[in-house]
């Protein structure tokens, strides 16, 4: 089985967060008149408030382990990208940054 891709990954990581942020038992997505806009979501009858306290901080703030998993597969996906066959979740991020930054210095003198 191919490694999912960074697009895929990103994909995955949004329509879940989507599907938390609108859950469909609380919202209704209603197609937008104008070509090329974003649904527009409608909470149901008695679900407004909960809806309207579904927002990407308190999900961040919570960091549920699935938000979490998301991420980190997203993340390892994007180091398979720059070929860093020892990348693991733990690393510092000055790790990463100080890679990252060789890496951009390198490309710049090329």
């Amino acid at each position: 089985m191919e490694p999912l891709t960074i697009a895929q990954m990103a994909h995955r990581l949004n329509e879940q967060r989507e599907n938390w942020l609108n859950p469909p038992t609380w919202a209704e997505r209603v197609p937008e008149v104008v070509p090329g806009y974003p649904d527009r979501i409608i909470p149901k009858p008695g679900r407004e408030k909960e809806l309207k306290a579904q927002t990407l901080t308190n999900l961040y703030n919570q960091r549920p382990t699935w938000l979490d998993s998301a991420h980190k597969a997203l993340d390892a996906a994007v180091a398979a990208a720059y070929g860093w066959e020892d990348y693991r979740s733990e690393m510092p991020d000055e790790e990463i940054l100080g890679r990252l930054l060789a890496l951009n210095l390198e490309r710049s003198q090329a």
